[in-house]
């Protein structure tokens, strides 16, 4: 379908968009990062994406959850949503893996070139650090909750140094959701296409007591 990458091959050309559909990503989580992460990634040419979620779609979930719509409740996550993407772009691959993480990591023998988070739970994302730094693949980081959101591509830097404890679920907006999700995947899109894109920085973006949007970075040491 030249026609449908022609904004892109505009962008970077036939070479790069070439290489995007030799690439496979797995996303953990097919919540709000996760919904919008693969709709921003699924018109982009990449092979594959897959994903792992092995919730249900509930009634709360819709107003940031932009891939469901009130006749999904109670349907798996993670198939509605690679059912959507499959609509978007009939080139792109996606398979749906209704398990946890720890389950797909014990039975899964495919290669990917990127993992990325979209979940809601620190101890998942030291699996995933875990995994990645085992398989030597890197991993884009997302969390958000009210009006603030957090984004590492985690190459050489490991998650493990921040602390892991269960936290209580706070309120969020969904314009938030979209636009942290939206950054991790224009840092994995960059990756992917060998563009030049900096790693293992941790970026916090908020809107600080007088309603200013800023964002404040920090350089992670190497593992």
């Amino acid at each position: 379908m030249p026609s449908y990458f022609s904004r892109q091959h505009m962008l970077w050309g036939e070479e790069r968009q070439e290489l995007l559909a030799t690439k496979s990503v797995l996303i953990v989580g097919s919540g709000g990062l996760g919904c919008s992460v693969a709709l921003a990634l699924s018109g982009s040419g990449i092979g594959r994406l897959d994903l792992v979620d092995f919730d249900r779609v509930e009634i709360h979930n819709i107003h940031r959850q932009v891939l469901f719509g009130i006749e999904d409740e109670g349907k798996f996550k993670a198939e509605i949503a690679a059912s959507k993407i499959r609509e978007r772009n009939p080139e792109l691959l996606s398979d749906a893996y209704v398990q946890d993480f720890e389950s797909f990591i014990e039975r899964n023998e495919r290669k990917y070139d990127l993992i990325i988070d979209a979940t809601d739970n620190l101890f998942v994302r030291e699996q995933i650090n875990s995994y990645a730094k085992e398989s030597k693949i890197a991993w884009i980081y997302g969390s958000v909750e009210e009006f603030n959101g957090q984004v590492c591509l985690f190459k050489e830097a490991s998650f493990g140094m921040f602390a892991t404890k269960a936290v209580e679920p706070k309120g969020i907006a969904a314009p938030m959701v979209m636009q942290v999700a939206s950054f991790e995947a224009n840092l994995a899109l960059r990756y992917l296409a060998n563009l030049k894109v900096a790693s293992d920085i941790f970026y916090y973006l908020y809107y600080n007591d007088s309603g200013e949007f800023e964002l404040k970075k920090f350089k992670l040491p190497k593992e």
